[in-house]
């Protein structure tokens, strides 16, 4: 079979030095830190949907780029075609999972019976590239947001007839997952939301879409699906209000439906950032709770109040993020790149350039996040800042041995307490600094 990116060879780590633009500057897959390698650290994924599918059209024009891969769109020899580009796509850059939606991998048809026709046809496919070449599936999803039916969700919907669609889109998807291997099965509720409460019994909407994800948890384990189910929070866009707004309120929902020991977070930082908070804040949330299990790698533009889809520059945003990865002992999922190359960035080299760029972010906030915690200086300091808790009545507070009457009594004999220690915000953002960019006044 002919080569798609012919032009392109595999993807090699030459080092910082490089002035290769197809080369990892920082991405060295076999160097080994804390005790693994960086590929083991960081399984990057391949999105169906952005790499394969989005060819830059936005609400104001149509495609920039041409992704039919010498095919007819709209045809099951362009959904083979777009297997066969991202497993060249993926081998050259080493990239070990892909993840995918339902219809990202075949033209939805008028009647689901074809459709699930249509995807046993191209999964079957899909498996004997995963066989040849040793790639793996991350996670599934079913899309319930694009077509028309779903304009009220799927979960959330009116209609008894679409929840019923939504539920068999879920139920072969989740056969999908399993014949693939997947490790784990994502909610993004797209429309899971609403517009107005004028319309909305928002109470019934919450108890249907934890019945659809009780229904898909119990079909799962019964078709031997052992991996995390993850809910995917995102705030507004497209709904304006959505229910899975952040970590926290995902995290609320999943405890109050019993859902908490099948579910886990997957964090993207672009909805993270449309939230309000920082990726660090969400995956911390999601860590503390002990339902860290996945990230969407990508970044938003702070300028924009919607969902950019960027690939991740920050080095920043990438170090404190893993620093929260590694605090937390790893992630159960991967690092999944939901993110496309920009409208005039529309060739395949540049699709190539994107991943590098994002890999080799991600490669540098390892590095980074490592140096932190090997330094001390932060940790310490927040343990340190604690330490009242440790002995005496702080000690007492901890371990549930006082009472409000007791802590009453102390504070009134000791007058107005002294001011708490400084927070020294500003000294440690200078220690990140200092490890992040040490070195540099040799230039």
């Amino acid at each position: 079979m002919a080569e798609i990116f012919s032009n392109i060879s595999r993807i090699k780590y030459e080092g910082s030095d490089s002035k290769n633009p197809l080369s990892f500057k920082y991405y060295d897959p076999d160097r080994v830190i804390m005790g693994k390698t960086m590929r083991e650290h960081l399984p990057f994924a391949m999105a169906w949907w952005h790499n394969l599918c989005a060819c830059g059209t936005d609400m104001f024009g149509r495609d920039t780029a041409d992704k039919s891969f010498g095919a007819e769109k709209g045809t099951m020899a362009h959904a083979k075609a777009k297997v066969d580009a991202g497993f060249e796509f993926m081998q050259k850059l080493g990239i070990e999972y892909f993840c995918f939606h339902d219809v990202d991998l075949v033209p939805e048809a008028d009647d689901i019976k074809e459709t699930n026709k249509r995807l046993d046809e191209i999964t079957d496919y899909i498996l004997e590239k995963m066989n040849e070449t040793g790639i793996k599936c991350l996670w599934g999803t079913a899309n319930m947001f694009s077509n028309p039916r779903f304009m009220n969700g799927a979960g959330s919907t009116n209609s008894a007839d679409v929840f019923c669609f939504a539920a068999a889109q879920i139920k072969k998807a989740l056969d999908l997952t399993v014949k693939l291997g997947g490790k784990g099965y994502v909610f993004w509720g797209g429309r899971e939301g609403y517009e107005t409460l004028l319309n909305t019994d928002m109470k019934f909407e919450q108890e249907n879409i934890a019945r659809l994800m009780k229904m898909a948890v119990d079909y799962g384990r019964s078709i031997g699906f052992k991996g995390d189910f993850y809910i995917e929070p995102k705030p507004k866009e497209p709904m304006k209000h959505q229910y899975d707004f952040d970590a926290a309120t995902a995290i609320g929902f999943l405890r109050q439906h019993g859902l908490d020991k099948d579910f886990k977070i997957n964090v993207e930082a672009n909805h993270a950032t449309l939230a309000g908070h920082t990726f660090q804040h969400d995956l911390r949330v999601s860590a503390i709770n002990g339902m860290l299990g996945s990230i969407d790698a990508n970044q938003g533009d702070l300028l924009l109040g919607w969902d950019t889809d960027e690939f991740p520059s920050n080095v920043y945003e990438a170090t404190m993020c893993m620093y929260e990865v590694l605090k937390a002992g790893g992630l159960t999922g991967g690092f999944n790149f939901d993110a496309k190359t920009r409208r005039p960035s529309y060739t395949a080299e540049d699709m190539f350039h994107a991943f590098i760029l994002g890999m080799d972010t991600f490669a540098l906030g390892l590095i980074n996040a490592t140096k932190i915690i090997e330094d001390g200086r932060i940790d310490s300091f927040v343990e340190e800042r604690y330490s009242s808790f440790k002995a005496g009545i702080g000690k007492k507070i901890v371990e549930g041995s006082t009472t409000l009457t007791e802590l009453a009594t102390i504070a009134e004999d000791m007058g107005a307490p002294a001011l708490p220690s400084s927070g020294k915000q500003e000294y440690l953002q200078s220690i990140v600094n200092q490890i992040l960019f040490s070195g540099l006044e040799a230039l």
